[in-house]
């Protein structure tokens, strides 16, 4: 049997009731276009037939009324074209996309690496690669280090290839941003390195002054550079470099590494007089090898930093490595920090932030994200943010604090008495130790009790072949690596069109995976209450100041209990 239609007929009272409500709807209509005085346009008259050359008028309008179809009939059909023709691009397009990656699955592992050569910009391979191509291409080999922890950016690995290469190549120390750390300070770790490498004082410019920042400064006279763009040394440092070019007598090519955020492409703006490198606050700005011509006789060479081995200390990497802040996970900047105040006296960094006793680093970011008005919804303190924030300020120039340098001179077992004379052959160790007092005078430094005391954790290992790197790690999740071999597993039929849109399913896949493992491990209430006393538990890394609660402890809610 067919199943009868629902009836369409209303009731007498709902029929009325709409009636009613569209009458009030039209009255209220015509009372505001009243009220606005708007009244209906009147139809064109038209011409009167009375009105002479009647017909050529009407002629004439018609043929304008053509016109203007013709014109929009034209419109239309260039618009139908340019779409057509870019389906046609991006069907060609995808179609090479297609053919590509059937190709990269035929092909062997050559055709694999040429890719991955062209698509890895910011993989740590990458980096590698072109730091390696400056330690081929130099004939001096500048080691960047920061004043405030000499000793930690030392890179044993890096060290030795450039000792043990053999090619006569020469290595320097540079010893950075001296303005941040106390005088007497600066002249210890000096007199420390220049037993093992020559060493050279440095101050380098954070903000050179461009064709941009001239015509800032003109229209804006309150804007002032003068710290910013002062620089001390670069004159004993090219007067170094001079006179080793000339025993040479050729013209030398100078390479600049060293780890993240200790000033490499600021010292080569320094020494060029203005900004010849791209610089900045971020780590990893540098990603390829970059030549600036000081001279004819010299030629700096710009390099990415060296990737910090991830068998390092939670201090190490926190400060070396390259975190970007914004993407990396939490863990990693609550780790770092955790292990950066665990360093320091405790005492000046009370001082420094302004905030009281604290017990632990967890209680440290509480108080500093409520001094700072850092807080989430009910007056919650956003932990994450200002753990973020306190990474910043350490790896930048916000924090003037510094370390001893050992109390024994044991240099590393690739520097005997043999190589450590060799590698100081060619350079004027006096004149050198002369610029270096003179620049150490020059510079305005911190007093010791406006600094904060660091204990270094030693050299920091690195890792300079490309074979050797490991591209997983949570520091390098939202650089754009790409993973082609995964997807090639995962999706072997399917086409995707960006690499970045696979990057976030897979951080999102992971965050539920992360919120499902804590609410396995810790109970409903003790989860809450953690959160709201800032102890959260985190799933990946076990912190040294978090609190992991399985779900029978005492303090986890019991549901069979009723509280009145």
């Amino acid at each position: 049997a067919e199943l009868r239609k629902a009836s369409k007929r209303l009731s007498c009272h709902k029929r009325y009731k709409i009636q009613k409500k569209i009458r009030e709807h039209h009255r209220k209509v015509r009372k505001e276009a009243k009220k606005r005085r708007h009244k209906k346009p009147k139809k064109d008259p038209g011409i009167p037939s009375a009105a002479p050359f009647k017909e050529e008028l009407l002629r004439e309008a018609e043929q304008r009324k053509q016109r203007l179809e013709e014109l929009k009939q034209k419109q239309k059909l260039n618009r139908q074209k340019e779409h057509e023709k870019k389906r046609k691009l991006e069907a060609k397009k995808n179609a090479a996309k297609i053919k590509e990656k059937a190709e990269g699955k035929e092909s062997s592992g050559k055709s694999k690496g040429k890719t991955n050569k062209v698509l890895n910009k910011n993989s740590k391979k990458s980096f590698c690669r072109e730091l390696m191509k400056v330690l081929e291409a130099s004939d001096v080999v500048l080691e960047v280090l920061d004043a405030r922890d000499p000793m930690g950016c030392r890179c044993p690995q890096l060290e030795q290839a450039v000792t043990c290469s053999g090619g006569n190549k020469k290595l320097l120390l540079v010893l950075n941003k001296i303005d941040l750390v106390p005088k007497d300070n600066v002249e210890k770790w000096l007199n420390y390195l220049k037993k093992e490498l020559p060493t050279v004082a440095f101050k380098s410019a954070t903000m050179m002054k461009d064709k941009t920042m001239e015509q800032v400064t003109k229209r804006r006279a309150r804007v002032d550079f003068s710290e910013t763009s002062q620089y001390f040394g670069s004159k004993c440092l090219l007067k170094v470099l001079q006179e080793y070019s000339k025993t040479q007598d050729k013209a030398i090519q100078v390479g600049v590494v060293g780890f993240p955020n200790v000033g490499k492409s600021s010292i080569i703006n320094s020494l060029k007089g203005k900004r010849a490198c791209n610089v900045g606050l971020a780590r990893g700005v540098t990603k390829s090898m970059q030549i600036v011509h000081l001279d004819k006789q010299t030629k700096m060479l710009d390099s990415p930093s060296i990737i910090a081995d991830p068998s390092n200390s939670a201090l190490a990497l926190s400060l070396r490595s390259i975190i970007d802040t914004e993407g990396s996970d939490s863990a990693d900047v609550l780790e770092g920090v955790n292990a950066i105040i665990n360093h320091c006296s405790k005492q000046q960094v009370m001082m420094h932030y302004n905030i009281p006793d604290f017990r632990d680093p967890e209680e440290f970011l509480s108080l500093l994200a409520q001094k700072r008005g850092m807080l989430k919804k009910g007056g919650v303190p956003d932990i994450e943010s200002v753990a973020k924030l306190v990474l910043c300020d350490w790896t930048g120039a916000r924090i003037k604090y510094y370390s001893q340098p050992p109390g024994f001179q044991k240099p590393p077992p690739y520097l005997t008495e043999q190589k450590i004379a060799e590698l100081q052959e060619g350079f004027n160790l006096n004149n050198l130790e002369q610029e270096n007092s003179n620049t150490v005078q020059a510079v305005k430094h911190p007093s010791p009790a406006s600094s904060i005391v660091f204990q270094s954790a030693g050299m920091t290992n690195g890792t300079i072949e490309e074979n050797k790197v490991i591209e997983e790690g949570s520091e390098w999740r939202n650089m754009e690596t790409s993973k082609e071999e995964e997807e090639e597993e995962e999706e072997e039929m399917e086409f995707t069109e960006s690499d970045d849109d696979g990057d976030v399913e897979e951080n999102d896949d992971n965050d539920v995976k992360e919120v499902n493992e804590g609410f396995t491990r810790v109970g409903l209430f003790s989860l809450i209450m953690e959160r709201t006393l800032f102890q959260v538990t985190w799933p990946q890394q076990s912190l040294s100041f978090s609190l992991d609660k399985p779900a029978d402890e005492d303090d986890a809610y019991d549901f069979n209990t009723d509280y009145v």
